[in-house]
């Protein structure tokens, strides 16, 4: 399932599959809450920003073991997640608005 990361839409993919998964796992999504500080009722808006998606990305490769069970489940490598940040704002420094 894993494929190499192109492009904006699909960093945005990527990052979506990803909270989805967390949606699915009660004590992950807990944590992020937590550590982002978002409300509940609040992700579904803030998953249309590309800049939250960063954060999800970034949740993921701040735990391995978290970032681990994610590409198990998924099929996905871990690599994935870093191609993914070069396309999405506050990712790193590679990001380009323009693409």
């Amino acid at each position: 399932m894993s494929k190499t990361i192109l492009n904006q839409s699909d960093a945005e993919n990527l990052a979506i599959e990803a909270l989805l998964f967390l949606a699915q796992q009660p004590d992950l999504m807990n944590r992020f809450l937590s550590l982002t500080g978002i409300e509940i009722s609040s992700i579904r808006e803030a998953a249309g920003e590309p800049a939250f998606l960063t954060g999800v990305l970034q949740f993921f490769l701040a735990h391995e073991p978290t970032l681990m069970h994610f590409c198990e489940a998924t099929g996905h490598k871990p690599e994935s997640m870093n191609q993914a940040l070069r396309f999405l704002p506050n990712g790193d420094n590679a990001y380009d608005q323009s693409m």
